[in-house]
């Protein structure tokens, strides 16, 4: 489809428009950022180009004629399919991004993900990241929903139903405030001990508490806890003023133990607790693409 030699261009339309809303010339060029003189000139031109007097022109401000009506009602309804086809194109150029959606536990999200994503930008730039940070538990239930395209989570097991890869193990440390009497202590805490101990605990869902969880129930059963707490930044307050123990990630307690704000207590029989990270994913949907690299970008050489 040709377009006649007297079509015009969209913006002239726009202007006339903006003629119309304010009834002022002068307004409608301010509008569109230009001078009074301009927008006269290129409404005149429009004007020759059309063959129509669309303004009667006076000193108390611009009208529409019969004919600029008409082509006023007109011009709206282009503008409008205008819009319509600039966001048609700009949702196509969305469409052809390519998006990775993923969830990580706290832990994770604060000390592992960061790495892992200035690793994948390296080699993939073009991919846009969005990130959901939740406990384990709720980083399963994306996975499971389809709502992430993976997710990264801590741990004694694997979630069942889901795929799965370990990439590797986080060291867990018990943890006291100087003024805790453990802090002044010259042996060794059993793990039967600290099962009967009230620690400060994360909420239920965490996969630290978990791990935890499960190596002290060998034990006994577990003490009541001392606080359960929605982070491990609230974890390291309360154990910092000496309410009780904690366990704690390394990567979460080595800043307060390298300044002296909290002490780590040796367990007996060189007992060592870990929890492993893995990386989860819907067994329908295995990581491919970006995913699949940000996967590889985790595991390390």
């Amino acid at each position: 489809m040709t377009l006649p030699p007297a079509t015009p261009d969209l913006a002239v339309l726009d202007l006339l428009v903006s003629v119309a809303d304010t009834g002022s010339l002068g307004a409608a060029a301010r509008r569109h950022g230009m001078t009074q003189p301009a927008a006269s000139m290129r409404i005149s031109a429009l004007e020759r180009r059309l063959r129509l007097r669309l303004l009667d022109r006076g000193p108390t401000g611009s009208t529409l004629t019969a004919p600029g009506r008409a082509v006023v009602d007109q011009a709206r309804t282009v503008l409008a399919a205008a819009a319509t086809f600039n966001e048609t194109v700009t949702a196509l150029h969305a469409a052809e991004i390519p998006r990775l959606r993923i969830a990580a536990s706290k832990t994770i999200a604060d000390h592992r993900v960061p790495q892992w994503l200035a690793d994948l930008r390296a080699i993939r730039p073009d991919v846009v990241v969005s990130l959901e940070v939740g406990n384990t538990a709720q980083v399963e239930v994306l996975v499971r929903a389809g709502e992430a395209d993976i997710g990264f989570v801590e741990g004694p097991h694997p979630p069942p139903g889901l795929g799965g890869r370990v990439l590797g193990a986080d060291e867990l440390v018990v943890v006291v405030g100087p003024t805790h009497p453990w802090a002044a202590r010259t042996h060794p805490v059993s793990l039967r001990e600290l099962a009967a101990t009230p620690l400060l605990w994360r909420e239920s869902g965490s996969g630290t508490r978990e791990t935890v969880e499960q190596i002290l129930g060998a034990y006994g059963p577990p003490a009541p806890p001392a606080a359960e707490l929605g982070s491990a930044v609230a974890i390291v307050a309360a154990a910092r003023g000496g309410s009780a123990p904690a366990v704690l990630s390394t990567l979460v307690a080595a800043p307060e133990l390298s300044t002296g704000t909290l002490h780590q207590v040796a367990l007996a029989d060189g007992a060592v607790l870990t929890r492993q990270f893995r990386a989860i994913w819907h067994r329908g949907n295995p990581p491919a693409g970006a995913a699949e690299l940000l996967v590889r970008c985790a595991a390390g050489p």
